[in-house]
C-alpha cells in the first residue's frame, strides 16, 4: 500500500510564507501530504496545493522537436497500460470498404490483447474497478490499490468460484478499510450491481487469504461526511467528534454500527446546539434506523461527556 508522508514545517512555494504549524487551522487536528496537496486527516480540509509537479517529463529529447511518449504504467490495467487501440474518430472520411477493413483490424487487435483467459478476466476485473472508483469519487491511488489487490488474488487463486464482478468490489472496499475510508458495504454494494452477500464472502476471502492491514471502523471517521451531508455547522461537527471519540476511548462503540453510531453523535450535538434535526433526517442519510439512533444517544447521555 502506498503511504502517506507526515506535513513537516517549512515554507510555502506558491505564497514564500513559512508554515509554522502542523495542526488544522479548522478543526486542530494533524496534516497529512498526498498526491501534491496538504488536507487535514480528520475533516478533509485542503489547506495548501503543490502547484508544481515534480514528476517526470514523459517526452524525449533527442530531435530538434520535443515529442510526448505516453502516460506512465498505471497498475489499473491488465498490461500497465502498454497497449493501444485503434480509434474512430477518422471512420467517416474512409470509405464503406476501409471502413470494414478497419473493423476487421480492431476485432483482431482486441483478441490479441489477451494471451489467455487469465489475463481476459484480469482486463474485466479492473475495468469494474475503474467504474466503481469513478462512482465513488475514489482517489487514483485507491484504485491502483483495489488493482493491484485483484491481481494479488488472482494470483493466490481466489477467483475460482466467485464471480469477478464480487472480487473486484471486494478489493475497492477492502483498498478503503486499509486507508481509513469511511465506505460501508452498504455503498459498495449497490453500486457492484450483485448481491452485498456475494461481495461479504468475496472481502471475508480477501481478508483471511491476504492478510489485509484493515483498520478497524471507527465512528469518529463517519462524522465529517454525515455533516456536510446534513449541511450542519462546524460546531456542532467539532462536538459530534469529540463524543464519538469519548466514546472510542471507552469502549462502548465496539461491535456497533459505525456510520449509526455516529448519526446519533450528530443528533445528540445539533440537539444541544438548540438545533431541531429529527432523527428520520438523520437515520435517511445515515442508512440507519431510528431505533437504533435512539439506542446509541441513550449509551452517550451516560457518558461523562
Amino acid at each position: 500500500m502506498a503511504t502517506r508522508d507526515v506535513y513537516e514545517r517549512g515554507f510555502d512555494e506558491a505564497t514564500g510564507e513559512s508554515l509554522d504549524s502542523v495542526d488544522c487551522p479548522d478543526c486542530g487536528q494533524s496534516l497529512v501530504t498526498d498526491d501534491g496537496e496538504i488536507r487535514c486527516t480528520d475533516c478533509g480540509l485542503i489547506v495548501d496545493e503543490q502547484r508544481i509537479d515534480h514528476g517526470p517529463e514523459w517526452r524525449e529529447h533527442e530531435q530538434e522537436a520535443r515529442k510526448r511518449t505516453g502516460a506512465p504504467l498505471s497498475a489499473s490495467y491488465h498490461d500497465r497500460g502498454l497497449s493501444t487501440e485503434i480509434g474512430h474518430g477518422a471512420d467517416r472520411r474512409f470509405s464503406e470498404r476501409k471502413r470494414r477493413q478497419l473493423n476487421r483490424m480492431r476485432r483482431e487487435h482486441s483478441r490479441s490483447r489477451f494471451q489467455s483467459k487469465a489475463e481476459r478476466n484480469l482486463a474485466y476485473g479492473f475495468g469494474e474497478i475503474r467504474r466503481l472508483t469513478s462512482v465513488l469519487e475514489l482517489a487514483t491511488t485507491l484504485r491502483d490499490q483495489a488493482c493491484t489487490l485483484f491481481r494479488s488474488a488472482q494470483n493466490h487463486d481466489l477467483l475460482r468460484g466467485r464471480s469477478i464482478e464480487a472480487m473486484a468490489a471486494a478489493s475497492v472496499y477492502g483498498a478503503c478499510r486499509c486507508n481509513g475510508l469511511s465506505r460501508t458495504l452498504d455503498e459498495v454494494a449497490p453500486v457492484a450491481r450483485i448481491e452485498k452477500s456475494r461481495v461479504v464472502n468475496a472481502y471475508k476471502t480477501l481478508n483471511t487469504k491476504l492478510g489485509l492491514p484493515a483498520e478497524p471502523m471507527r465512528p469518529s471517521r463517519f462524522v465529517p461526511q454525515l455533516a456536510s451531508e446534513l449541511t450542519v455547522s462546524s460546531r456542532v461537527q467539532r462536538r459530534a467528534r469529540d463524543l464519538a471519540e469519548a466514546a472510542e476511548e471507552a469502549g462502548v462503540t465496539t461491535g456497533v454500527q459505525p456510520s449509526g453510531f455516529a448519526a446519533a453523535c450528530l443528533y445528540k450535538a445539533d440537539r444541544e446546539q438548540g438545533r431541531w434535526l429529527t432523527q428520520a433526517e438523520i437515520a435517511d442519510v445515515a442508512n440507519t434506523s431510528r431505533t437504533t439512533i435512539r439506542t446509541h444517544r441513550d449509551t452517550l447521555d451516560e457518558l461523562p461527556v
